[in-house]
């Protein structure tokens, strides 16, 4: 047992519930509130501009062109590097081409006092054309995986210096990792957002979690964690205080045509030892049967909630339904959203983002608070008033100051943007979008080091081997201290 899984283990035994929503999280969704937002969209206001009523803000200053990365706009006061790229050869591990399509990631310390970035790679190469990244592999014709970084942060003439020590493989033979999230014992949770097996030419089925040690120094056994589910993955939380394990589901609600997407939670046997098994739940909404969150909401109102079972979380039918496991839980009343994609625990609960969700169709980002071992209550937090606000919340982080932090995944330019405890929006980051050019590349992976002065993130790039469009990984630092991310 690693020395974070033990101490997890022992702050577990000690901890104590009764946690209440903070008043910050409270005023933040009587600003998301429809009609307060409406201030919002008044004539002349660009996507990106800061104007009296709109809810952008500037507390780092204007973004201008990186001079390091510039392909990339940052606030005035920050710096910004790439420290990894893919589809290329490594800067600094001999031998290893960097697979392309990063997407989820996050940061951990090491005991020499580095960072150990763990980094999901969501490439979508079909049977016939794909080949794991390392060995030992899930399926040799899985082309996804995670590559883990150590990364040195250290000050030089008064400013920060960061650089990539190493890169490497750490999980192969999986397909579409998309998301997934850090563990409190220390480890990566990563996600399969496909359930392709067999009958598309694979190996073995897909659509399975899998956990990476942080301390890994090489490709780990690959092992899927079956009664976790298997179902289209995105993003994964987990509460410290009781182990619980939260996941989204990255499927459409299509009115007549897709019914939506479900949050569920594992309950482990053993906390911290996810392969001993556990039970699967997906949420209801008390008293409303198939409840659909995607439309019609009211930011601030709570909605009492609870938690149904999952008979089979692996059912023999997920690879002709990939909808399988949801159905099940719709099947006893559980709730509908509308593409969940990013979440990450965070003010005594946990937050996930719908990306599609909204009246504007534009994104929502909810907060769950337990109340108990069998429900808790979800409030709407933020929706956004249009796409000019904020254009289809992917990843999502809570900053070290209270804000959070968003990966957008949208049609047009594309930005990282923070969202204060008073409903504002700042511009992080914008990958600007030249006229005629094809889209940039969804932003993803956003997470801080642990000490809360860098914030690393990824640009996707292609997601298919020997595509044109490379991936980046990069690192943002500055005054954070002006704002309130």
């Amino acid at each position: 047992m690693t020395i974070a899984r033990r101490t997890f283990l022992k702050k577990l035994a000690t901890a104590s519930g009764g946690a209440i929503l903070t008043p910050s999280l409270a005023g933040l969704a009587v600003h998301g509130r429809a009609g307060a937002q409406q201030e919002y969209l008044h004539a002349g206001t660009t996507r990106g501009e800061a104007a009296a009523s709109s809810p952008f803000i500037k507390p780092y200053g204007e973004l201008v062109t990186s001079v390091d990365c510039p392909e990339l706009e940052i606030p005035e006061s920050f710096r910004c590097i790439r420290i990894s790229s893919g589809g290329v050869s490594s800067s600094v591990r001999d031998g290893l081409t960097v697979p392309n399509a990063f997407d989820g990631m996050a940061a951990f310390p090491l005991p020499n006092g580095n960072i150990r970035l763990i980094r999901n790679h969501e490439m979508v190469d079909a049977a016939d054309g794909a080949q794991a990244i390392g060995a030992p592999y899930y399926d040799a014709r899985g082309a996804g995986g995670t590559t883990s970084l150590e990364v040195r942060v250290s000050e030089r003439n008064g400013d920060l210096a960061v650089e990539l020590v190493d890169e490497f493989v750490s999980l192969a033979g999986t397909r579409v990792n998309c998301a997934g999230g850090p563990t409190p014992w220390g480890s990566w949770l990563s996600c399969e957002e496909i359930t392709d097996g067999p009958e598309a030419g694979f190996h073995r089925p897909h659509g399975y979690i899998f956990e990476v040690p942080a301390d890994a120094e090489g490709p780990v056994d690959p092992v899927p964690l079956r009664e976790m589910g298997r179902f289209i993955h995105e993003a994964v939380a987990v509460d410290p205080a009781t182990g619980i394990v939260y996941e989204t589901e990255d499927t459409w609600y299509v009115p007549n045509r897709l019914p939506g997407a479900g949050f569920y939670r594992f309950i482990p046997d053993r906390p911290g030892v996810l392969a001993a098994g556990g039970r699967l739940q997906m949420m209801a909404v008390t008293g409303q049967p198939e409840y659909l969150t995607a439309r019609g909401q009211t930011p601030g109102e709570v909605l009492r909630t609870h938690w149904v079972d999952i008979d089979d979380p692996d059912p023999a039918n997920a690879e002709a339904d990939r909808l399988a496991v949801f159905k099940q839980g719709v099947a006893r009343g559980a709730a509908r959203f509308a593409r969940l994609e990013g979440a990450f625990h965070g003010d005594d609960g946990i937050y996930v983002v719908s990306t599609n969700g909204g009246d504007a169709r534009a994104g929502q980002v909810f907060h769950y608070r337990p109340t108990s071992m069998d429900g808790g209550e979800l409030t709407l937090v933020f929706e956004s008033p249009s796409k000019e606000v904020l254009d289809s919340p992917d990843n999502i982080v809570l900053s070290p100051r209270g804000g959070l932090v968003m990966c957008e995944d949208g049609e047009d330019d594309q930005f990282v943007r923070g969202l204060d405890r008073e409903g504002k929006i700042v511009n992080l980051v914008r990958a600007p979008r030249p006229e005629g050019a094809p889209q940039p590349g969804e932003f993803a992976g956003s997470c801080f080091s642990p000490d809360g002065q860098v914030l690393f993130f990824n640009v996707q790039g292609s997601r298919e081997r020997g595509g044109r469009r490379p991936s980046g990984t990069y690192a943002l630092w500055g005054p954070w201290d002006d704002g309130p991310l």
